[in-house]
């Protein structure tokens, strides 16, 4: 039997799985919903529905949009800038001989 080796990067460079960016900060901004004291209050009313309990959606959707531009702001850029040259025995992981 064969052992597998773990693969590097295709990129060459050793990747780190600790990043910061700056963008991520904006992810502190879904958790101002936790701060109750603040949006515990009957009026406005929106369809019916006290401030409490309408503000809680809103909130769902400022964490999607949140999550949202911090990954597009972070992610990586592309590994391969050409096109891959490769056939189909590279593309096999299995050491068949």
């Amino acid at each position: 039997m064969s052992e597998t080796m773990p693969r590097e990067p295709r990129g060459g460079g050793e990747r780190s799985g600790l990043r910061f960016s700056a963008w991520n900060l904006l992810l502190l901004v879904p958790l101002l919903m936790l701060v109750t004291p603040w949006f515990n209050k009957k009026d406005p009313t929106f369809l019916g529905m006290p401030f409490f309990y309408w503000i809680q959606f809103v909130w769902v959707f400022i964490g999607v949009i949140s999550v949202a531009i911090v990954f597009r702001m972070t992610r990586d850029e592309p590994v391969s800038h050409g096109p891959d040259n490769l056939g189909l025995d590279d593309l096999d992981e299995r050491d068949v001989r």
